[in-house]
């Protein structure tokens, strides 16, 4: 392969990761760019698990053998069946080596592999109809992160050395932008996220009920919010001090977590201030109500606090056609309300009252009672 070729093939290759958007894509983008540049049938990059002394295949692609699947949910290899693995992965460049990639054929090693290796992976080539690979070790800040392997079929022309020195290139290539994946993985992490209480943010909240909503018109499915307001925060943050009050902020934000563990898929999130939610798509609305007691039985039991104030509403009650985001959330906050000015300890259901529930009637008229800040969050609604 000319030099130029080579030059394009890790061009395409970074590029591919650098339009990845998410992790999976990103690997699938290596993998598929290394199998293009070393003209192999198959590729595959797996993560070294040192905690767990494996290698788990994270992505497969090309031409799938029996049983490869190309995003496996428990392909993994003991580290110790395969003894280079730990010394390119880490012996052998830890004192400033460099992990050079390595070929490996159906007869054994070939172009720098190491001798005496005859084991499980030449095996599988020869069970998999494939006649050699070239493996690269995968370096990320500093410590062996995993490999990158590619594979030819039997009767393809075998993996020489200058490809193992150009796999080594990829896998650098391949390094860096697993990297980047990484660090805009948790650029997102943290935009979706509250700070304080590690919960999901309002940010979070109105994506996914968004896209709940969309479900729930196409395809029925049951949607379901919890809307619930801390009580005695203020009263908390005036006589013991803000931290005090982060402190039971926190504290709820673990009860509300626990809660809401009871629903499947359940997103739990701080809203703001003292306001908290819990979206759940496809639960029953008695399973969420349910949820919803339970929240209000644990927040009661909080040392600091005075118990929360919690509204549900769910597209399974008589609440009417649920045709946006802003009319489900006005529906549960109705609820809410109602809940603090009764001072209820259970939840308030929107619809369960009857065809002329008040909820809803609140839900649906003009907010004029309402303060200027919920105003302003509610505004912020799609």
């Amino acid at each position: 392969m000319g030099e130029d070729i080579r030059l394009a093939a890790v061009v395409a290759l970074a590029q591919g990761m650098a339009a990845a958007h998410g992790s999976r894509e990103a690997w699938r983008a290596a993998a598929a760019g290394a199998c293009r540049a070393l003209g192999g049938s198959f590729a595959a990059l797996s993560v070294w698990e040192r905690e767990l002394g494996r290698l788990r295949v994270l992505v497969n692609v090309g031409e799938l053998a029996a049983g490869e699947e190309e995003f496996p949910d428990g392909e993994a290899y003991p580290v110790h069946q395969f003894p280079e693995i730990t010394e390119f992965l880490h012996e052998r460049w830890a004192g400033g080596g460099e992990p050079n990639a390595w070929v490996e054929t159906a007869e054994g090693p070939a172009a720098g592999g190491r001798p005496g290796y005859v084991h499980q992976r030449v095996a599988a080539l020869r069970r998999r109809g494939r006649g050699s690979c070239v493996v690269a070790p995968i370096v990320l800040n500093g410590r062996a992160w995993g490999e990158l392997y590619v594979a030819r079929p039997a009767g393809a022309p075998v993996f020489g050395r200058e490809d193992a020195d150009f796999a080594t290139v990829l896998a650098a290539v391949v390094a860096a932008g697993i990297a980047q994946a990484e660090r805009l993985e948790e650029a997102r992490r943290l935009a979706f996220t509250d700070a304080l209480t590690g919960l999901a943010n309002r940010r979070a909240v109105d994506a996914r009920l968004d896209e709940a909503v969309d479900r729930h018109k196409r395809d029925g499915v049951v949607v379901s919010l919890v809307v619930c307001d801390l009580n005695g925060l203020k009263r908390v943050n005036d006589t013991r001090g803000h931290a005090v009050g982060d402190r039971l902020l926190e504290r709820f934000g673990s009860v509300l977590s626990l809660c809401g563990a009871m629903l499947p898929g359940a997103l739990a999130a701080r809203l703001g201030g003292d306001e908290f939610c819990l979206l759940a798509v496809g639960p029953s609305a008695d399973d969420v109500v349910k949820a919803a007691d339970e929240l209000c039985r644990r927040a009661g039991e909080l040392e600091l606090g005075e118990g929360v104030a919690c509204g549900v509403a769910s597209t399974a009650d008589p609440i009417g056609p649920v045709l946006s985001a802003r009319r489900l959330f006005r529906l549960a906050d109705a609820a809410q309300y109602r809940a603090k000015a009764e001072r209820a300890v259970k939840p308030v259901v929107a619809g369960r009252a009857g065809p002329d529930d008040p909820v809803v009637r609140l839900a649906d008229a003009a907010p004029s009672g309402e303060t200027a800040e919920r105003r302003q969050f509610r505004g912020r609604l799609p």
